[in-house]
């Protein structure tokens, strides 16, 4: 191989893996949308005209909003833990599948003690890239497992200076800074 080819060659493999690596932050805003409650954050993440299978929804991007923004909320806090991605680009379209596992903590209710819903699922998604930007597309999510479980006697407790996640842009994800001293700590509004 020539010095030229040599070099073409390395560009297009830095190219992909640049594509890769951006499908794969998507993936990840995706998550911290769903679990911050930020629905224009989730809405950024797929194309304008995207459709979306989550199961108990199966329609467009605005729709899908529209069903997370009443179904959401109905969660104390949830967390998407995203573990394989396996991101296949091929020129401006991508299949990428993504294994997670979802956390849902559901308040008491008068029939139900608190509990925790976890699902184990895929998110299989065409990605595409339109003026330079992957978003998706189309999703389908492949669910595997889930389970309901009872929370113990007391719930969770956060140590009484811990941060803990807030479901909205107050977050200590979003601060400006974050805290550098050995102070008590004050919630970050």
């Amino acid at each position: 191989m020539t010095a030229d080819a040599e070099q073409i060659d390395q560009r297009r493999r830095l190219a992909w893996l640049a594509d890769k690596q951006e499908i794969a932050d998507v993936i990840y805003r995706y998550c911290r949308g769903i679990d911050r409650c930020d629905f224009e954050l989730v809405r950024s993440c797929y194309h304008a005209d995207a459709t979306d299978d989550h199961g108990d929804f199966r329609g467009g991007v605005d729709a899908f909003i529209e069903h997370i923004s009443v179904t959401l909320p109905r969660f104390e806090r949830t967390m998407h833990f995203i573990g394989n991605v396996l991101a296949e680009p091929d020129g401006d379209r991508a299949r990428v599948e993504s294994y997670a596992v979802a956390y849902h903590r559901l308040p008491p209710s008068r029939s139900k003690p608190q509990r925790d819903f976890v699902a184990g699922l895929r998110y299989v998604d065409d990605f595409e890239r339109r003026v330079g930007e992957w978003r998706i597309a189309a999703r389908v999510v492949a669910f595997e497992w889930s389970r309901v479980d009872p929370v113990g006697a007391g719930g969770w407790v956060a140590p009484d200076d811990a941060f803990v996640g807030l479901r909205n842009r107050g977050d200590v994800v979003f601060a400006d800074a974050l805290p550098r001293d050995a102070s008590p700590r004050m919630p970050i509004v």
